[in-house]
Formats: C-alpha cells, sequence, structure tokens
C-alpha cells in the first residue's frame, strides 16, 4: 500500500473527524472508501458516453425507431406473439 498525503479544506476535516468517531472508522478508511466509489462512479459515466456516441451517431443518420414501435416490442415480452426487437 502507498501513501499519499492531502490537504483536506477546513469544512472538510472537521464533518470528516466526526463520521469517522461515529462510525468507529479511520479518516483514512473513509477516504479510501469515498474515492473508491468516485473512480467507480467515473467508469461508469466513462461507459455511459462509450454508450452515449454511437446512439447519437444513429439519430443524426436518421436511424431510429419510433416510440409506438418500443412500445408494441415491450407490450409483447411474455405474450406467445412476441415480437422482434425493432432495429
Amino acid at each position: 500500500m502507498t501513501v499519499t498525503s492531502i490537504r483536506l479544506q477546513p469544512e472538510i476535516e472537521a464533518p470528516l473527524e466526526k463520521l469517522a468517531r461515529n462510525l468507529d472508522r479511520s479518516k483514512n478508511y473513509l477516504i479510501n472508501l469515498a474515492v473508491k466509489e468516485f473512480i467507480a462512479r467515473q467508469a461508469m459515466e466513462e461507459i455511459r458516453w462509450a454508450e452515449t456516441l454511437p446512439a447519437l451517431k444513429s439519430v443524426q443518420t436518421g436511424k431510429t425507431v419510433s416510440g409506438p414501435e418500443v412500445l408494441a416490442w415491450l407490450e409483447s415480452w411474455g405474450t406467445d406473439k412476441a415480437l422482434s426487437k425493432p432495429e
């Protein structure tokens, strides 16, 4: 494990100290947890953006599916007459 020094602003330090006491955890534990969650959230944002770009390109080229087509497809799920995914 490596050591990284950080400077916390006073408005972060005091609540962090209180939270660490209340949860009976170290500030180090809480900071690591916060950073880990932030990294996971950022990774999800990157995935969403990677999925959004092709979708935007489809819209720009006119390749879309109408709302009624999607609704009909969804309503057919679980029936004997399930429709194929709209293209």
